[in-house]
């Protein structure tokens, strides 16, 4: 069924049609740049750009560029209009005189629209209210717009703008791109410290690498997979949702240190710390161990927020992190007890499911020793973790891929980074024993049994390449999208993934309930290793 136009729409198709009987293509093939908004600003010299008595400039600043119409000023036979471009905003003045014979009168002023792309060829002078201009020798439409800008409106003395709702953000990133340019700064800034994380690991010898997307057998985290199917091999196939498995089959093939900065997804809820679909950055590296990593991802977040920044203190929300080295260090289980009074190292499974209880939290069969450890230190401890602060030393039942710690029965090498009340990376002394292995992965299927969506399968693959012996190792995942939310100040992830996954529209285009969509995630969502 064919789309319903507003009248707006209908008018710009009409202007569209006008613009081809006037022999006017609408939508171009190319136009050379040669500067940006911003560049014409900077490159406007007024010693040497500006006319003299004579009325002539001395040498003057030609300049192309290209850019969306933001808004129009006509008066008669001239007008202004601001372009913006990728860099930012410049003004245009258009004369009816310096145009082909009827073009201003006939498509600059009847048939263009705020909205519209158009190439300008001019000079750069210096309006009479001071502002740095290109005055138009030529105009060329590019594209003509077929939907309008959101504008701003008022309610009962109330301004409102469509793109302040960020469910119309979020589904419509494209026009949420044209109307906050701030917001492409985010995503800059995003690219910028993917781009300082792989220096920073390039520098130190390890080698990027990509493992499959699509696994036979998922592993590497606690968390439910998406699944899909092979065609032509009639063969049941899962979205990965981490890439260690394959990393540290990559140790024992003989490389010293690897690293991958990829997709994962997770078939889990959405909030604003969970989006099925995130990016992770995970690095292995032999013959270290879960201290050593610690200190390596003090330095590399250190390094990302120069960078990025220029400084180590950033405000976050109503928060000033800093992450300067080093950071704070607590034990897990200290960290419980400090925050409820209660000590549950040694504890039952059904001791711990009695505590969970007590401090009103809702437990079921499904959950093990490791998963009721892990909701009462995600409800009382985590949010309260503000400082960037490694938490260390998890129980074996909650960390089934990592090492035995050395000196202390029941727990095992690994720590958490929190940060501003979220995990944003998760490492281990990777464990690399098979036949503790073995016993570890027997232990996820049995919690499987016992209704745990989110255990690990067993996997003969990896235990095989583990008997060829793979050597001490420490592991690491950082959520690229949470240390994102931290080092742009972003309130949700949604902020910093260009099109996060939202539920279906309705017929009325928006959302199928509310917007925020701040469902409760049925786990964290964040680095592997979990």
């Amino acid at each position: 069924m064919s789309r319903v136009y507003t009248e707006q729409e209908q008018v710009r198709r009409e202007a569209r049609a006008r613009m081809e009987e006037a022999g006017v293509n609408p939508y171009a093939y190319s136009w050379d740049v040669s500067y940006h908004a911003a560049d014409v600003l900077a490159a406007f010299d007024e010693t040497k750009h500006v006319p003299g008595e004579d009325g002539e400039a001395a040498e003057k600043l030609t300049v192309s560029v290209a850019g969306r119409i933001m808004s129009r000023r006509i008066m008669g036979k001239a007008a202004f209009f601001h372009l913006q471009d990728e860099s930012g905003k410049i003004q245009i003045y258009v004369s009816r005189d310096d145009l082909p014979e009827g073009f201003y009168n006939t498509v600059f002023k009847k048939l263009l629209d705020i909205g519209d792309i158009v190439g300008i060829e001019g000079f750069v002078f210096r309006t009479r209210v001071g502002e740095i201009s290109v005055h138009a020798e030529k105009l060329q439409v590019l594209a003509k717009a077929l939907r309008p800008l959101p504008i701003v409106k008022e309610t009962e003395g109330q301004t409102w703008n469509e793109v302040t709702d960020k469910e119309f953000r979020y589904r419509q990133r494209y026009v949420d791109l044209v109307v906050h340019p701030e917001v492409r700064d985010t995503f800059r800034q995003r690219a910028h410290m993917i781009t300082a994380m792989r220096h920073f690991l390039d520098a130190r010898g390890y080698v990027e690498v990509e493992t499959p997307v699509l696994q036979p057998m998922y592993g590497g985290a606690a968390a439910r997979p998406f699944t899909t199917h092979h065609n032509a091999l009639d063969m049941k196939l899962y979205m990965r949702i981490a890439d260690e498995l394959y990393l540290k089959r990559l140790i024992v093939g003989g490389f010293d240190g690897v690293y991958e900065i990829s997709k994962d997804f997770r078939n889990e809820g959405l909030s604003r710390f969970h989006n099925p679909e995130f990016t992770m950055m995970e690095l292995y590296v032999a013959y270290k161990d879960y201290a050593w990593m610690m200190a390596l991802v003090e330095e590399m977040v250190e390094h990302l927020a120069l960078a990025l920044h220029g400084t180590t203190e950033l405000q976050v929300g109503e928060h000033t992190i800093n992450f300067k080295a080093p950071w704070k260090r607590l034990p897990l289980f200290d960290a419980i007890e400090e925050k409820t009074g209660e000590q549950l190292f040694g504890k039952s499974r059904d001791e711990l499911a009695a505590i969970a209880q007590k401090l009103g939290l809702d437990t079921d069969e499904s959950m093990g020793a490791g998963k009721l450890i892990d909701e009462i230190f995600g409800a009382f401890v985590e949010p309260h973790l503000i400082q960037p602060t490694f938490i260390t030393d998890y129980p074996v039942e909650l960390s089934p891929l990592a090492k035995k710690h050395r000196s202390k029965d029941g727990l095992v090498e690994r720590f958490e980074a929190i940060c501003n009340g979220k995990e944003i990376c998760n490492a281990f002394s990777e464990l690399n024993d098979p036949d503790d292995q073995r016993e570890r992965f027997e232990e996820q299927v049995r919690l499987g049994k016992r209704g745990d969506t989110e255990a690990m399968q067993l996997d003969e693959d990896y235990l095989r390449a583990l008997e060829y012996g793979m050597p001490p190792t420490a592991g690491l995942g950082i959520g690229i999208d949470r240390l994102a939310m931290l080092m742009t100040n972003s309130d949700s992830i949604r902020d910093v993934i260009l099109f996060p996954l939202l539920r279906p529209e309705t017929e009325d285009g928006g959302a199928a309930a509310d917007g925020d969509q701040a469902d409760a995630a049925e786990r964290e969502g964040g680095p592997s290793h979990d």
